[in-house]
């Protein structure tokens, strides 16, 4: 469910129309819902209120300051994979003790500054970065809370540039080798072990791949309690899907349902890193028709936002509804909703039956709210999109749309070419 809706043929964010917000803000520009990143939120935390837990939102899929102080005042933690979204949740007034690090590519630097904040825990991903975190936490003289990030092996049915789980993807650590470089942490006095982490793909529509993944960990976390390590957490990641086209994803009350029953008496509280679950259908991308031409009978309906701006269909092929902001009666027609960036895949939808849209009108573009402004680029040299929070009868920008000089603050032409 999400807060955005007709009324008398308009379309509107809770209690705001949304071609207001744009004749005051311009296009593009990504729209966002309060009440429902809140409601979904909520729904989530309240559907593991019967086992230990804590959610941490994964930043890497909206990662606006804005949208995490919305989910760290609700109690929520963080899920960061760089230096960057730790300090973006600092800002955000995250709990340090409530911020888990994952990610493949974890720089030194970044680590000591994770240790120094006080982190809950960091999700190792290799045998040298197991190495790397034991040396900066003993020249800080802070011990270094770690869980290791299995990779179980298991196929979790969705796109292959968002899985993650399988032997052949460079994330975590092979399962049958996790157990050795468990032996190895123990031995590491600047270490602390506290968990078993696992993460194995997002936009996932079926509930058995998580359950597969659990079932393979309950075995690991027996061992090592076996070996007396103190497994005090387990951290399933995120990855459940939302529903962009036809997808039929379980609902989360459903999916906590199956956790819960796969780990009963598994006695350890459980992470969740849920991201486009709780933003991506609270969000909208709204832009401006510039053009419509059509090219011996191909016809094309060119906006104000590109692939800069929205690069998931032309990085997945994926699937985004297209709805007039204004409804009106009008012919339908099959057409490709296209951007201004000199590249062919510059694109929103391809060969999409949609309404005639006419030069002027405003378009959004649905469930928007994950990997879009936070994949975003200045390609073409364009300024990246504003941001918009809308709280009941009012909207907020939550992020200035970039300028010009925005985009070239911090170049520098050397002296040597101003001669």
């Amino acid at each position: 469910m999400h807060d955005f809706h007709y009324t008398d043929e308009q379309l509107w964010c809770e209690s705001v129309p949304v071609s207001a917000i744009a004749g005051e803000v311009g296009t593009p520009f990504y729209l966002y819902s309060h009440r429902t990143l809140k409601n979904h939120f909520h729904v989530f935390d309240e559907a593991f209120a019967e086992i230990p837990h804590l959610i941490c939102f994964a930043v890497k899929s909206n990662s606006n300051i804005a949208i995490l102080r919305i989910f760290t005042s609700e109690g929520g933690g963080v899920d960061i994979v760089s230096g960057g979204e730790l300090f973006r949740a600092l800002r955000a007034g995250a709990d340090p003790g409530r911020v888990v690090y994952s990610g493949v590519g974890k720089r030194t630097d970044e680590i000591e500054y994770a240790l120094k904040t006080g982190i809950l825990m960091f999700n190792v991903e290799s045998s040298q970065e197991l190495q790397e975190i034991h040396a900066c936490a003993k020249k800080l003289s802070l011990k270094a809370g770690i869980a290791l990030r299995v990779n179980p092996d298991v196929d979790p049915q969705t796109h292959p540039y968002i899985s993650t789980g399988l032997k052949e993807n460079k994330f975590g650590i092979d399962i049958e080798r996790s157990l050795a470089e468990y032996r190895l942490a123990k031995e590491m006095p600047w270490l602390e072990i506290k968990g078993v982490s696992c993460h194995i793909g997002s936009q996932l529509t079926k509930i058995s791949p998580f359950v597969d993944a659990l079932e393979r960990l309950k075995s690991l976390v027996r061992l090592l309690r076996e070996e007396g390590m103190d497994i005090r957490y387990l951290d399933l990641g995120g990855g459940l899907g939302i529903t962009y086209n036809e997808e039929q994803p379980p609902h989360p009350v459903e999916y906590a349902r199956a956790i819960m029953a796969s780990a009963k008496d598994l006695a350890c509280t459980f992470i969740f890193e849920p991201g486009r679950v709780i933003v991506g259908n609270a969000g909208v991308l709204v832009t401006k028709v510039l053009y419509t031409k059509s090219n011996q009978g191909k016809k094309f309906i060119v906006v104000d936002a590109g692939m800069n701006d929205l690069i998931r269909p032309s990085l997945y092929h994926s699937y985004h509804q297209i709805q007039p902001v204004v409804r009106r009666e009008r012919s339908m027609i099959q057409a490709d909703v296209v951007g201004p960036i000199c590249e062919s895949g510059d694109y929103l939808a391809k060969e999409r039956r949609m309404p005639a849209f006419e030069r002027g009108e405003f378009m959004a573009v649905m469930s928007a709210g994950a990997y879009g402004f936070t994949m975003s680029s200045n390609y073409n040299s364009r300024p990246r999109a504003a941001e918009v929070l809308v709280k009941d009868e009012r909207f907020y920008v939550i992020r200035q749309r970039e300028t010009y000089e925005d985009m070239i603050r911090g170049e520098e032409i050397p002296n040597f070419l101003s001669q």
